[in-house]
């Protein structure tokens, strides 16, 4: 008679002390054997962990039989008794370290072939053979943890926001291509011929109709689509919180966010983060660390030495400034035990991202003075060494970086240093968790290129109150806009703003960035003609939960934390999608291809 594996006891990883004495059923998959001969030994995985299986040939002839034939990843079922490891015996790397399995009798569920890579989280595996193979990947713990860690994710935003009176609506994944950054994804209309629907890439004009419907608070756990290049952080189809409000101020939404974070945390790490998070403006997070999204757990940050190097006489700082730019600089404190091998290697790399050059200085003690050593030392007098090294609140042993060049030139090349430094040298604490919130970014960019402003997040985030004249000036990128990004640990999770409810402002803003009345009409008219009739004041926000998750189960991959993901060439090896199609489908559509694929 086969086993009743419908009748399990419980989980592998669940197995404990409590069962010991128990008959239990258990099911899973072989993850090693281990053949002594007289004795077996099997660990058995499920989704919740391994336990060690014990069968003797003596006392359980049969199923030592059947275990003497088991490879990995054999698909098995197994009756046995729980027994208490012998004290010297116990593994407490194990959740069920202290307990093992005498097997009786075991059932051969299925088989299996030799996996492509071994099912185990310490072994490195091609990431292109793990996704081709990705049912066998996701057996792994740290995946399993990952995926189990996003439905916790999910279900603790569902509870906090219906706490919180918000109400779960869903807009719609077949709408008009309105590009606006990224590029859309198209699907062909077989009923209106020549006709595209876009996949969107926000629900973000949906959620501002929900606004003026009246609905008065909304969110969305959504998916969206962007046909952009891929990075770590990047998928074509990635999953974000979004999140709408009416009669509200840049306040309200972090107020609700906070106490959204504080219940993630709470709920799976069990961390208690304190409220209210920092908060610092966009500008102080570029002029501190070069970047909008600062990792605040360490400091390094950079200083402007401009008035100084451009005493130095030296050609890179003073040419520099007077075309306009920068010169700023990191204080590395013990950084000058640095080999001149490492600090060579760190200009190369830095180099490699456009920089010319990484000018520096090793700081020294002559008796009770600081002098400056090796590097760009020689440019810089007795008086101009006191006045750097004052500016840098430098001290013996300390190595001081520089750059010289635009403004958002050296702001990427020092944000990079930073991070790379940080991380090689372990100046990173573990455990913390560092919220911050950055404010008052700028409304518009302006592209030299093109010659013309571009919306820095979207046409209808709203300016600050105070900087509406600004929309008038000769200047308007000085405007400054009613939107906050909120980061953690140096990645930003998500970003919004209060959107614009006033014609006047909005036809100010479109004029601004070069979009006429028919561009308007046709890319937003349904918006627009919502907008005549009482919008309240509104505002949102979108978190990536792709993002979280990553920064919640400690990966590196947005990859790992999606369940079926595509490569950086937006591929997806399991279903080899995207794929070709026949022809009578493409006929249906109106479809010819100019350039088919090989066959």
């Amino acid at each position: 008679m086969s086993l009743p594996y419908n009748q399990r006891t419980c989980y592998c990883g669940e197995v404990s002390a409590e069962h010991v004495g128990k008959s239990a059923i258990l099911v899973g998959w072989v993850a090693n054997r281990r053949d002594l001969g007289g004795m077996v030994f099997i660990d058995l995985r499920d989704r919740e962990g391994t336990v060690q299986v014990k069968i003797d040939s003596d006392t359980d002839p049969q199923a030592h039989q059947i275990a003497h034939r088991l490879r990995n990843e054999f698909c098995i079922a197994l009756r046995g008794d729980v027994v208490a490891r012998p004290e010297k015996m116990v593994n407490t790397d194990m959740r069920t370290g202290a307990v093992e399995i005498i097997g009786r009798e075991i059932e051969v569920l299925s088989e299996s072939e030799t996996p492509k890579f071994a099912v185990d989280d310490e072994i490195e595996t091609n990431e292109e053979v793990r996704l081709k193979y990705r049912f066998l990947d996701l057996r792994r713990p740290r995946l399993q943890n990952a995926i189990r860690t996003r439905h916790r994710l999910t279900k603790v935003l569902r509870d906090y926001f219906d706490g919180e009176g918000f109400v779960e609506i869903e807009t719609p994944f077949l709408t008009r291509s309105t590009p606006e950054g990224a590029r859309d994804f198209l699907v062909p209309s077989r009923v209106q011929l020549g006709h595209f629907y876009a996949l969107p890439q926000s629900p973000q004009l949906f959620k501002q109709l929900l606004m003026m419907s009246g609905f008065d608070k909304y969110m969305q756990i959504v998916r969206c689509f962007r046909d952009e290049d891929l990075r770590a952080d990047r998928q074509p189809e990635f999953t974000q919180l979004d999140v709408e409000m009416s009669f509200v101020q840049p306040e309200n939404i972090i107020n609700v966010i906070e106490g959204c974070m504080v219940a993630v945390m709470r709920e799976i790490h069990g961390i208690e983060v304190p409220r209210p998070f920092p908060r610092m403006s966009y500008a102080q997070a570029m002029a501190d660390y070069g970047i909008d999204r600062p990792d605040t757990r360490y400091d390094l940050r950079l200083i402007d030495v401009t008035e100084i190097a451009q005493k130095t006489g030296f050609k890179v700082f003073t040419e520099a400034v007077d075309a306009g730019g920068v010169v700023r600089a990191i204080r590395l404190p013990g950084g000058a035990e640095m080999p001149r091998k490492k600090l060579d290697a760190l200009t190369e790399e830095l180099k490699g991202i456009g920089a010319g050059g990484l000018p520096l200085v090793k700081v020294a003690a002559d008796g009770d003075k600081l002098i400056f050593e090796t590097g760009v030392a020689k440019f810089f007098s007795p008086e101009l060494t006191a006045e750097t090294a004052t500016a840098m609140k430098a001290e013996p042993g300390d190595v001081l970086f520089f750059s010289a060049d635009t403004e958002t030139n050296v702001c990427k090349y020092l944000s990079w240093l930073r991070q790379t430094i940080a991380q090689r040298r372990g100046l990173i604490p573990e455990g913390l968790w560092n919220f911050l919130w950055v404010l008052d970014f700028p409304m518009f960019e302006y592209s030299t290129e093109d010659g013309r402003h571009y919306a820095m997040h979207h046409p209808f985030t709203a300016p600050l109150d105070e900087d509406i004249p600004l929309l008038d000036d000769d200047n308007p990128g000085k405007c400054r806009a009613k939107a906050y990004d909120i980061v953690l640990n140096g990645t930003e999770l998500g970003g919004g703003s209060i959107r614009i409810h006033r014609a006047d402002v909005q036809e100010k803003v479109f004029q601004l960035l070069d979009i006429g009345p028919a561009e308007q009409r046709h890319k937003f008219g349904f918006l627009l003609d919502a907008l005549k009739y009482g919008p309240p004041p509104h505002g949102g926000i979108a978190l990536g939960l792709d993002r979280m998750v990553m920064l919640l189960a400690g990966l590196e991959s947005l990859r790992d934390t999606i369940a079926f993901p595509k490569t950086h060439r937006a591929v997806c090896m399991l279903t080899e999608a995207p794929g070709t199609v026949a022809t009578e489908q493409l006929d249906e559509l109106g479809i010819r291809l100019v350039n088919p694929p090989d066959a």
